[in-house]
């Protein structure tokens, strides 16, 4: 049985020449350029990519991050925390990250945003404000991103960790003290609300690191509350070792309850030392150094290839998101897929040998007497090649015959 076969579809399609004549005996190279599944990458350092005020060696770096990152992914994360974003009120990087969004959707690459709420990284000048005045500017931001980004980026993280978000206690925020005013499902609904108005046909995530029931109960709340979730956002920043297949499997027929697609979005193994158990915040563990090793890389490779084959496995995940593509981007940890000096890694190899090699279709076919060829492969945007002349189609899961006009 091929666990992967929900991933796949077939598809007659018919090629005619400019005159609408089918092309008979014709030889077709066809090649699948982009996954209809999401493999995704935090993409931050594309912000300097294009900045014309970023220093040459950070300039450098992402010109270099680029020419590998786009060799296997093709869905980026961008960085839209407030407190960054806009350090001071109305002072925003919108230039920058608007650059970056359509460098990357220019070059075929899925754009999400993360995130339009959260109680972390918030700006620290919402604390002047009283709770209806930051409400409102929440939801005021949440009308100018969308707004602003509405052609280059079609995914939100709306909310971000909402089960521990009245409860945090390791910063003051506005957001916390928001959230403990309205209750977590009145602000989840009302944020959500602003954005499905601002883009009806965004794809909207609820995003978390908690998996336990607390998350699956919120979810069931919210949807009862009438929240718009396209999507479940998971997290899993397995610094202190791979959760294992039996966390794993625990945590998808959780989710899976719902019945909605599920993305993982934010996912961590690290290369190194492992991070001690006792540590219940990894943002506690703060240590001078922390190498990348070859024992540690090599176990990086293979909890990383475990975790995808299980998520490509399964029907309702649609998006795979490793967070880090460089050491030492988050905790100083070696979490990349790439060490700091650019070379890559024994993960980046093996993602790479998954995403371009076992799970990629390409084919050389001959149309029949009316100009049709039938392709097998798996889901996604194609190129196509016949007679000195390239074009593109989708092979998805409702086009079981299409033609193409090659003019």
């Amino acid at each position: 049985m091929d666990r992967y076969a929900h991933r796949r579809s077939s598809s007659v399609v018919t090629l005619k020449d400019a005159q609408g004549t089918p092309m008979a005996g014709r030889k077709v190279e066809i090649d699948l350029a982009q996954h209809e599944f999401l493999f995704g990458c935090g993409a931050f350092w594309s912000l300097d990519l294009l900045n014309p005020n970023a220093p040459a060696p950070l300039k450098e770096k992402a010109q270099a991050y680029w020419g590998t990152w786009k060799e296997v992914f093709n869905y980026a994360t961008l960085p839209f925390y407030q407190g960054r974003y806009e350090p001071r009120e109305g002072v925003t990087r919108e230039e920058d990250t608007l650059r970056a969004a359509k460098f990357l959707k220019e070059n075929g690459v899925t754009v999400k945003g993360h995130p339009l709420c959260w109680h972390t990284a918030s700006a620290l000048w919402l604390l002047e404000k009283d709770d209806d005045a930051v409400l409102e500017n929440q939801l005021a931001r949440i009308r100018r991103e969308i707004s602003a980004f509405h052609d280059y980026i079609t995914l939100w993280d709306v909310i971000n960790e909402v089960v521990i978000m009245p409860i945090f206690e390791k910063q003051e925020n506005a957001i916390t003290r928001l959230c403990q005013k309205m209750g977590r499902v009145p602000l989840v609904k009302a944020v959500f609300d602003m954005a499905r108005q601002m883009d009806p046909n965004a794809t909207l995530l609820l995003n978390d690191f908690n998996t336990s029931e607390n998350y699956r109960q919120l979810i069931e709340d919210c949807l009862a509350a009438g929240v718009p979730i396209d999507v479940i956002g998971i997290q899993s920043h397995q610094h202190q070792g791979f959760w294992g297949m039996d966390k794993l499997h625990e945590v998808l027929d959780r989710f899976a309850s719902f019945g909605k697609t599920i993305h993982f979005t934010e996912n961590t193994f690290v290369s190194g030392d492992l991070m001690p158990p006792e540590i219940v915040d990894l943002n506690d563990f703060q240590v001078p150094e922390w190498p990348t090793t070859p024992e540690g890389e090599d176990r990086q490779a293979d909890d990383l290839l475990t975790m995808v084959d299980t998520l490509f496995a399964h029907p309702l995940v649609e998006a795979f998101t490793n967070w880090d593509f460089e050491d030492g981007a988050w905790l100083g940890a070696p979490s990349g897929l790439v060490r700091r000096d650019g070379s890559v890694k024994p993960s980046y190899e093996a993602l790479k040998q998954r995403v371009r090699k076992d799970w990629h279709t390409s084919a050389t076919l001959m149309t029949d007497e009316q100009g049709r060829v039938t392709v097998d492969g798996f889901r996604g945007t194609y190129t196509l090649k016949c007679d000195g002349k390239e074009t593109s189609f989708v092979l998805s899961k409702d086009a079981a015959e299409q033609t193409i006009q090659l003019g």
